[in-house]
């Protein structure tokens, strides 16, 4: 052996050596969730392994080893950047070592998990089939074939929207939760004549049928204190914040999707984005976001498109009691308010369902309550001015001119008192709309707005044997406000404590308050688990 060759080998001995201490540095670092740190030291062995492969021509056996080591090195950085949530890169180092090695079992398996958290189903599906013809899959079978059949499932879910929570419903909300898929409906967006843009269907549907499902960008939650006061909401709304921020900065296409929210000002010059693009399997612009976040717009986009998860609209299933939460669904976000809605959006974890809450029509935008409806005009006024807007529906035009009417400024008057019998609001109310021919529509958006009145009286016993016979029955008065507000738990209470009332148990009258129940839950589960929902409480 020549001192050259000799010198060479020693070189590549340390070389080696080195290559082996970094990579057990780094795997350290990754098994200790340090995933930054992990990052630079396989970022140094890739770097390494590059320069040694252009400048030092290494013998075959060599080569062989170098290139091993820097698939390896790709592969573990994408698991780290992936743990960090940079999809973006972490799939561009999936790609430079499967460029290695084609059918590398460890970074199909970090490529599929990565695709199948951007939603992009098949292509996930694709990764772990390849993974599972590599040798290693028979060592990690149970793994693979866990995430094939997940797979699977949720392409069907993305492609069908038939959600089904049975089973978690039956149990009483315990054990692992359902699977969700991002799912887009017979849905568009178009410019609204209520603002700006809205989501419109675009064929008929019928009430329960799911619209959208979606899975929150960023959310935030914490279980809030009876003192737990203004200081409370503040930390969870800064942490909701940063983590939208944060995921902004390391991707443009999530960047891209917010930027195109309303920040409540020139709605009319708002570019109508296409439906397609929050379609599962879509790839959006996935590059890693080099401009700084614009914060003063951020903050606006935020504060108009952000949901409550403790609103009336948002019914969270599960033990959910003691939470609030504030989270951004994008597409969810285009939907507009009306005080006669005609959607509802369930909350499952991170997943919003939104689904029909009455019949609609093709072309008819889809729109949910942003607050209590079940309230009189002025006290909607008030709750409307607090999101920034005066609502413009066919509800409260139609109130407006009616409150103008003396005798129906007199029984807002009394009601506000809360000290009177409600029978007799009731009474003048009806008489009221006899008088002034409201009829149809109408008089369910009055007795929706009087609902406070209403519900007490089909309440109490007492009452109802006083006015009973001058008044509506309850399943009347429930069909009413149903047509206009959609279904909503109050209501059905209601409805069935009239059947239990009147000692009605017929498969028309149940099957009615079944279709009430998937108003206000969807069609995402089965008859018994919609009867537990209903007969124990939840409603």
């Amino acid at each position: 052996m020549t001192e050259i060759e000799f010198q060479m080998e020693v070189e590549v001995e340390e070389e080696e050596e080195l290559m082996q201490n970094l990579r057990s540095k780094a795997t350290e670092l990754l098994l200790r969730e340090e995933y930054q740190d992990s990052i630079q030291i396989y970022s140094q062995i890739i770097s390494l392994c590059h320069e040694s492969i252009s400048k030092k021509n290494p013998n075959p056996i060599h080569l062989i080893k170098l290139q091993k080591t820097l698939c390896l090195a790709f592969s573990n950085r994408a698991e780290a950047r992936a743990r960090l949530f940079e999809f973006s890169e972490a799939l561009k180092d999936c790609e430079e070592a499967l460029r290695i090695e084609k059918s590398h079992f460890k970074t199909l398996l970090c490529k599929g998990k990565i695709l199948l958290s951007l939603n992009r189903y098949n292509m996930a599906l694709d990764c772990f089939k390849a993974a599972n013809l590599d040798q290693q899959a028979n060592e990690n079978c149970d793994l693979v074939n866990g995430f094939l059949e997940k797979c699977k499932k949720l392409e069907s879910l993305s492609r069908t929207g038939q959600f089904d929570v049975s089973g978690w419903v039956l149990s009483g909300f315990r054990g692992k939760m359902p699977d969700f898929a991002e799912y887009v409906g017979a849905v568009e967006i178009k410019k609204s004549e209520i603002s700006g843009r809205g989501l419109f269907a675009t064929k008929n549907v019928e009430c329960g049928n799911v619209l959208v499902v979606t899975k929150a960008i960023a959310v935030d939650r914490a279980i809030m204190s009876q003192d737990g006061g203004e200081n409370a909401h503040l930390v969870i709304w800064k942490n909701f914040v940063d983590k939208v921020v944060d995921l902004s900065k390391k991707c443009s296409g999530i960047n891209d999707l917010i930027s195109k929210l309303s920040i409540g000002e020139n709605e009319e010059s708002l570019e109508v984005p296409d439906i397609g693009m929050f379609r599962p399997e879509v790839e959006a612009n996935s590059g890693i976001s080099c401009e700084k976040v614009d914060m003063g717009r951020m903050l606006s986009i935020l504060d108009v498109n952000s949901f409550l998860e403790d609103a009336i609209s948002a019914k969270i299933l599960g033990k959910n009691v003691d939470y609030q939460g504030v989270g951004l669904w994008i597409l969810a976000s285009f939907i507009n308010h009306s005080c006669d809605p005609n959607i509802r959006r369930l909350h499952v974890g991170d997943y919003v369902v939104v689904h029909a809450s009455r019949d609609v029509k093709a072309g008819e935008e889809l729109t949910f309550a942003y607050f209590d409806i079940l309230s009189p005009l002025t006290n909607r006024r008030e709750m409307a001015k607090n999101w920034g807007f005066r609502c413009k529906c066919k509800r409260c035009k139609f109130e407006e001119n009616v409150y103008s009417k003396q005798e129906m400024m007199e029984i807002e008057v009394v009601l506000g008192k809360g000290l009177v019998d409600m029978g007799s609001v009731v009474y003048r109310l009806e008489e009221s709309m006899k008088r002034l021919m409201v009829r149809g529509k109408e008089k369910g958006y009055l007795r929706a707005s009087f609902w406070e009145a209403y519900s007490k009286v089909f309440w109490s016993e007492k009452l109802m044997r006083k006015w009973g016979r001058k008044i509506p029955t309850a399943e009347g008065m429930v069909d009413s406000v149903v047509d206009v507000v959609g279904s909503d738990e109050r209501i059905v209470k209601v409805y069935l404590e009239g059947l239990k009332r009147s000692g009605i148990n017929g498969v028309v009258e149940m099957e009615k308050g079944m279709k009430f129940g998937r108003g206000i839950y969807g069609k995402v589960m089965k008859k018994q688990a919609m009867r537990t929902l209903l007969q124990f409480g939840n409603v």
